[in-house]
């Protein structure tokens, strides 16, 4: 099949998602018609065979960023027709069929461009281009103040980084990789079945790596790489949550060949405070009053997470359970300060004197009030 017929076709369609659709809705659609249409599923079909063909084919482009990339710039300059050679099928200029096909010797036509893109072969050597590093996770607890303030906490992660005794290369010291003639120093391959379509792959050869190590290095078996433990400081916003996941670019495993790093994800456990608790941006706590507090009136002096006190004032006939909140004392640093929660937690006494248990008879028999569960009991 030629340059022009793969131009042609319109793998977005094949696969039923947008020209701008994400990695992952491609990665989703392919898996959903490759169950559907898999010759394991439809045996004697050949039109379920020819579709999944097909599908596979689309796949191996839209799912390579490179060769998505180059696709969408085929199509846009080419695609359709919008492409024009002045004078062209008139004898004055170059037609599409020429502009593929190449114009003469030592010109390979457009065609060798788009060699690594449609599985053709080209002259160029090429060499593996930079790699991210990958990503790396680790945990940490904090205590509960630093939660809502911030800290900066140490951290030891462990990662793969560059061989120290070769340097990346995977080489024994004195010695160099040469590029890969299978794949010639793209990391890749691709397979043609019958010249119907096209499916791209690791090389075999140097597993992806593009080049091949002769004399392997001895620390590291010629991987290049090696597992790498380090300490690092670790910044932790104010007002993380306990479970809180958070990202540090940057600070994952190093990157191949000039690759960027990867990132650090951080699952954060707070340990639970003794006195305080969290509500979203509230600090809450449960303070004990007396009873005669309660039923009196009282101001009482209520702790603060900085170590100061806050006074509050219960009103006379304060239940028990009742949540008073004190303002701005909460979790700061978000679009708003919250506030702290203060919830009484009305004492009843265990044991009286003979003196205490006559004044609250007689307390009671002055209050009067009547049975509280009157309701309750003529519900029935």
């Amino acid at each position: 099949m030629s340059t022009k017929d793969w131009l042609e076709k319109d793998y977005y369609k094949v696969l039923g998602v947008s020209k701008d659709a994400k990695p992952d809705e491609i990665k989703k659609a392919f898996r959903k018609l490759a169950r559907e249409f898999h010759p394991d599923q439809n045996a004697d079909n050949a039109g379920a065979e020819a579709r999944f063909k097909e599908i596979s084919e689309a796949n191996s482009i839209l799912s390579d960023p490179a060769k998505r990339k180059e696709y969408d710039e085929a199509r846009s300059l080419f695609g359709g027709g919008g492409f024009r050679f002045p004078g062209a099928g008139q004898g004055g200029g170059p037609s599409m069929e020429d502009l593929f096909r190449g114009s003469g010797a030592g010109d390979s036509g457009i065609s060798d461009l788009f060699g690594n893109l449609f599985g053709g072969t080209t002259t160029r050597r090429t060499t593996r281009g930079p790699r991210r590093g990958a990503d790396i996770e680790g945990e940490v607890t904090i205590d509960f103040a630093d939660s809502l303030a911030g800290s900066l906490v140490s951290m030891q992660t462990t990662s793969d980084a560059a061989c120290e005794t070769c340097h990346g290369t995977g080489a024994r010291p004195g010695t160099q990789p040469t590029v890969c003639r299978a794949c010639q120093g793209s990391g890749m391959q691709t397979s043609t079945s019958g010249g119907v379509f096209a499916v791209s792959e690791p090389c075999r050869e140097c597993r992806g790596r593009g080049m091949v190590v002769e004399s392997p290095c001895p620390t590291c078996a010629g991987s290049g790489r090696s597992r790498s433990t380090r300490t690092m400081q670790v910044r932790i916003p104010a007002g993380v949550t306990d479970g809180q996941r958070i990202r540090i670019k940057g600070k994952g495993g190093a990157g191949e060949n000039s690759g960027a790093a990867g990132d650090l994800y951080v699952l954060v456990h707070v340990r639970p405070h003794k006195i305080f608790g969290r509500k979203g941006e509230h600090i809450t706590i449960t303070v004990p009053v007396t009873f005669a507090e309660a039923a009196l009136g009282a101001e009482i002096g209520v702790p603060t997470l900085d170590g100061s006190s806050v006074r509050l004032k219960i009103p006379a006939g304060t239940p028990n359970g009742r949540t008073f909140r004190v303002r701005g004392r909460g979790v700061k640093g978000g679009a708003v300060d919250g506030d702290m929660l203060v919830t009484v937690d009305v004492q009843v006494p265990r044991h009286l004197t003979e003196e205490a248990r006559a004044a609250l008879v007689e307390f009671q028999a002055k209050a009067g009030g009547g049975d509280p569960r009157e309701h309750l009991l003529g519900s029935h």
